[in-house]
Protein backbone atom coordinates (compact mmCIF):
# COMPACT_ATOMS: atom_id res chain seq x y z
CA UNK A 1 0.00 0.00 0.00
CA UNK A 2 2.83 2.42 0.84
CA UNK A 3 4.40 1.78 -2.56
CA UNK A 4 1.16 2.61 -4.36
CA UNK A 5 0.73 5.76 -2.30
CA UNK A 6 4.29 6.80 -3.08
CA UNK A 7 4.00 6.38 -6.84
CA UNK A 8 0.58 8.02 -6.74
CA UNK A 9 2.11 11.07 -5.11
CA UNK A 10 4.94 11.20 -7.69
CA UNK A 11 2.44 10.95 -10.56
CA UNK A 12 0.27 13.66 -9.04
CA UNK A 13 3.29 15.96 -8.78
CA UNK A 14 4.35 15.17 -12.36
CA UNK A 15 0.91 15.71 -13.88
CA UNK A 16 0.22 18.76 -11.74
CA UNK A 17 3.52 20.48 -12.46
CA UNK A 18 3.44 19.36 -16.08
CA UNK A 19 -0.07 20.67 -16.54
CA UNK A 20 0.85 24.08 -15.15
CA UNK A 21 3.98 24.26 -17.30
CA UNK A 22 1.95 23.20 -20.31
CA UNK A 23 -0.61 25.95 -19.75
CA UNK A 24 2.13 28.54 -19.42
CA UNK A 25 3.96 27.21 -22.48
CA UNK A 26 0.96 27.35 -24.79
CA UNK A 27 -0.70 24.74 -27.00
CA UNK A 28 1.97 24.71 -29.68
CA UNK A 29 4.74 23.85 -27.21
CA UNK A 30 2.82 21.30 -25.12
CA UNK A 31 1.43 17.83 -25.81
CA UNK A 32 -0.79 16.39 -23.02
CA UNK A 33 -0.65 12.95 -24.67
CA UNK A 34 3.12 12.77 -24.33
CA UNK A 35 2.90 13.95 -20.71
CA UNK A 36 0.43 11.14 -19.99
CA UNK A 37 2.79 8.75 -21.76
CA UNK A 38 5.62 9.91 -19.46
CA UNK A 39 3.40 9.32 -16.42
CA UNK A 40 2.62 5.83 -17.70
CA UNK A 41 6.33 5.10 -18.11
CA UNK A 42 7.07 6.28 -14.57
CA UNK A 43 4.31 3.99 -13.26
CA UNK A 44 5.57 1.02 -15.30
CA UNK A 45 9.16 1.58 -14.18
CA UNK A 46 8.16 1.79 -10.52
CA UNK A 47 5.93 -1.29 -10.74
CA UNK A 48 8.69 -3.40 -12.24
CA UNK A 49 11.37 -2.12 -9.86
CA UNK A 50 9.18 -3.20 -6.95
CA UNK A 51 8.24 -6.51 -8.62
CA UNK A 52 4.63 -5.35 -8.98
CA UNK A 53 4.75 -4.00 -5.42
CA UNK A 54 5.85 -7.32 -3.98
CA UNK A 55 3.40 -9.50 -5.89
CA UNK A 56 6.08 -11.22 -7.97
CA UNK A 57 8.38 -13.71 -6.23
CA UNK A 58 12.01 -12.73 -5.85
CA UNK A 59 13.73 -15.36 -7.99
CA UNK A 60 17.25 -13.95 -7.83
CA UNK A 61 18.92 -14.52 -4.45
CA UNK A 62 20.99 -11.80 -2.84
CA UNK A 63 20.80 -8.62 -0.85
CA UNK A 64 20.18 -6.28 -3.81
CA UNK A 65 17.17 -5.85 -6.07
CA UNK A 66 18.58 -7.62 -9.13
CA UNK A 67 15.23 -8.84 -10.39
CA UNK A 68 13.46 -5.49 -10.16
CA UNK A 69 16.32 -3.69 -11.90
CA UNK A 70 16.54 -6.26 -14.70
CA UNK A 71 12.78 -6.22 -15.30
CA UNK A 72 12.73 -2.42 -15.40
CA UNK A 73 15.73 -2.31 -17.76
CA UNK A 74 14.16 -4.83 -20.14
CA UNK A 75 10.95 -2.81 -20.21
CA UNK A 76 12.90 0.39 -20.96
CA UNK A 77 14.71 -1.31 -23.84
CA UNK A 78 11.40 -2.59 -25.22
CA UNK A 79 9.80 0.86 -25.03
CA UNK A 80 12.84 2.45 -26.69
CA UNK A 81 12.46 -0.01 -29.57
CA UNK A 82 8.98 1.33 -30.40
CA UNK A 83 8.84 3.17 -33.76
CA UNK A 84 7.61 6.37 -32.09
CA UNK A 85 10.85 6.54 -30.08
CA UNK A 86 13.73 4.47 -31.37
CA UNK A 87 16.95 3.43 -29.65
CA UNK A 88 19.09 6.14 -31.22
CA UNK A 89 16.68 8.96 -30.34
CA UNK A 90 16.46 7.52 -26.83
CA UNK A 91 20.25 7.73 -26.49
CA UNK A 92 20.72 3.96 -26.47
CA UNK A 93 23.60 4.08 -28.91
CA UNK A 94 27.39 3.90 -28.78
CA UNK A 95 27.74 6.67 -31.36
CA UNK A 96 28.96 9.92 -29.82
CA UNK A 97 28.05 13.26 -31.40
CA UNK A 98 30.70 15.11 -29.36
CA UNK A 99 33.21 13.80 -26.84
CA UNK A 100 35.76 16.52 -26.14
CA UNK A 101 33.90 18.64 -23.59
CA UNK A 102 31.78 15.74 -22.23
CA UNK A 103 34.92 13.70 -21.48
CA UNK A 104 36.37 16.59 -19.48
CA UNK A 105 33.12 17.00 -17.55
CA UNK A 106 32.84 13.24 -16.96
CA UNK A 107 36.43 13.09 -15.70
CA UNK A 108 35.86 15.95 -13.26
CA UNK A 109 32.63 14.28 -12.13
CA UNK A 110 34.50 11.04 -11.44
CA UNK A 111 37.31 12.85 -9.59
CA UNK A 112 34.72 14.58 -7.40
CA UNK A 113 33.27 11.28 -6.27
CA UNK A 114 36.71 9.77 -5.77
CA UNK A 115 37.55 12.73 -3.53
CA UNK A 116 34.33 12.25 -1.56
CA UNK A 117 35.10 8.54 -1.20
CA UNK A 118 38.56 9.32 0.16
CA UNK A 119 37.14 11.87 2.58
CA UNK A 120 34.30 9.63 3.78
CA UNK A 121 35.45 6.00 3.49
CA UNK A 122 32.96 3.14 3.89
CA UNK A 123 33.28 -0.26 5.49
CA UNK A 124 34.44 -3.16 3.25
CA UNK A 125 31.69 -4.43 0.95
CA UNK A 126 30.69 -7.80 -0.46
CA UNK A 127 31.36 -9.03 -3.99
CA UNK A 128 27.63 -8.83 -4.68
CA UNK A 129 27.50 -5.18 -3.67
CA UNK A 130 30.43 -4.37 -5.94
CA UNK A 131 28.87 -6.24 -8.85
CA UNK A 132 25.49 -4.57 -8.38
CA UNK A 133 26.78 -1.02 -8.01
CA UNK A 134 29.06 -1.37 -11.03
CA UNK A 135 26.19 -2.43 -13.27
CA UNK A 136 22.54 -2.10 -12.35
CA UNK A 137 22.05 1.48 -11.11
CA UNK A 138 23.80 3.11 -14.04
CA UNK A 139 22.39 0.81 -16.71
CA UNK A 140 18.78 0.85 -15.55
CA UNK A 141 18.45 4.41 -14.26
CA UNK A 142 20.32 6.13 -17.08
CA UNK A 143 18.48 4.17 -19.78
CA UNK A 144 15.20 5.24 -18.20
CA UNK A 145 15.73 8.77 -16.85
CA UNK A 146 18.33 10.09 -19.32
CA UNK A 147 17.09 7.90 -22.15
CA UNK A 148 13.43 7.06 -22.73
CA UNK A 149 11.84 9.36 -20.13
CA UNK A 150 13.94 12.34 -21.22
CA UNK A 151 12.87 11.79 -24.84
CA UNK A 152 9.17 11.41 -24.00
CA UNK A 153 9.14 14.48 -21.75
CA UNK A 154 10.99 16.33 -24.49
CA UNK A 155 8.10 15.52 -26.82
CA UNK A 156 5.63 16.74 -24.20
CA UNK A 157 7.36 20.12 -23.87
CA UNK A 158 8.91 21.21 -27.15
CA UNK A 159 10.13 24.69 -26.17
CA UNK A 160 13.91 24.93 -25.94
CA UNK A 161 16.54 27.33 -24.59
CA UNK A 162 20.16 27.07 -25.75
CA UNK A 163 22.58 26.95 -22.80
CA UNK A 164 26.09 25.51 -22.47
CA UNK A 165 25.95 24.13 -25.97
CA UNK A 166 22.74 22.10 -25.65
CA UNK A 167 19.02 22.78 -26.03
CA UNK A 168 17.27 22.60 -22.66
CA UNK A 169 13.54 22.12 -22.22
CA UNK A 170 11.13 21.61 -19.37
CA UNK A 171 11.34 17.88 -20.03
CA UNK A 172 15.01 17.82 -19.05
CA UNK A 173 14.29 19.59 -15.76
CA UNK A 174 11.30 17.39 -14.97
CA UNK A 175 13.30 14.22 -15.64
CA UNK A 176 15.91 15.40 -13.13
CA UNK A 177 13.22 16.28 -10.59
CA UNK A 178 11.65 12.84 -10.98
CA UNK A 179 15.07 11.21 -10.51
CA UNK A 180 15.51 13.19 -7.30
CA UNK A 181 12.02 12.28 -6.07
CA UNK A 182 12.71 8.59 -6.72
CA UNK A 183 15.49 8.81 -4.13
CA UNK A 184 14.18 11.43 -1.71
CA UNK A 185 10.43 10.81 -1.48
CA UNK A 186 9.14 7.92 0.58
CA UNK A 187 5.94 6.70 2.16
CA UNK A 188 5.92 4.66 5.35
CA UNK A 189 2.78 3.57 7.20
CA UNK A 190 0.73 5.92 5.08
CA UNK A 191 2.87 8.99 5.84
CA UNK A 192 5.01 10.72 3.22
CA UNK A 193 8.55 11.90 3.94
CA UNK A 194 10.89 14.02 1.87
CA UNK A 195 14.65 14.45 2.32
CA UNK A 196 15.78 17.74 0.75
CA UNK A 197 19.48 16.90 0.95
CA UNK A 198 19.01 13.56 -0.82
CA UNK A 199 16.96 15.34 -3.47
CA UNK A 200 19.69 17.93 -4.01
CA UNK A 201 22.42 15.27 -4.18
CA UNK A 202 20.55 13.26 -6.81
CA UNK A 203 18.59 15.77 -8.88
CA UNK A 204 21.56 18.17 -8.99
CA UNK A 205 24.17 15.77 -10.43
CA UNK A 206 21.55 14.40 -12.81
CA UNK A 207 21.58 17.79 -14.54
CA UNK A 208 25.19 17.05 -15.45
CA UNK A 209 24.12 13.66 -16.75
CA UNK A 210 21.44 15.28 -18.90
CA UNK A 211 23.96 17.77 -20.31
CA UNK A 212 26.36 14.96 -21.23
CA UNK A 213 23.51 12.92 -22.72
CA UNK A 214 22.30 15.84 -24.85
CA UNK A 215 25.81 16.82 -25.91
CA UNK A 216 26.88 13.30 -26.92
CA UNK A 217 23.50 11.96 -28.02
CA UNK A 218 24.19 8.82 -25.97
CA UNK A 219 23.74 7.52 -22.44
CA UNK A 220 27.12 5.77 -22.53
CA UNK A 221 29.07 8.39 -20.58
CA UNK A 222 26.20 9.02 -18.12
CA UNK A 223 26.12 5.27 -17.37
CA UNK A 224 29.86 5.24 -16.68
CA UNK A 225 29.61 8.42 -14.58
CA UNK A 226 26.73 6.99 -12.58
CA UNK A 227 28.44 3.71 -11.80
CA UNK A 228 31.76 5.36 -10.96
CA UNK A 229 29.93 7.70 -8.59
CA UNK A 230 28.16 4.79 -6.92
CA UNK A 231 31.16 2.51 -6.72
CA UNK A 232 33.96 4.94 -5.80
CA UNK A 233 33.24 4.69 -2.08
CA UNK A 234 33.20 0.88 -2.33
CA UNK A 235 36.78 0.69 -3.57
CA UNK A 236 38.43 3.55 -1.66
Amino acid sequence: MDGLLGIGLVLALLLGAGGVIGLLSGREAFSPRWLLAAAGLVLLNDALLTRLYGRLPDLIPGHWNWEGKILALLATLAVAALPALGWTRSGLTLRQADLKAPLIVASLYGLLFVGLALAFPNEPNTAETLAFQLTMPGLEEEAFYRGVLLLVLGEAFTGRVRFLGVDWGWGALLSCALFGLAHALGVSHGKASFEPMVFALTAGPSLIGVWVRLRTGSILLPVLMHNVGNAASLFL
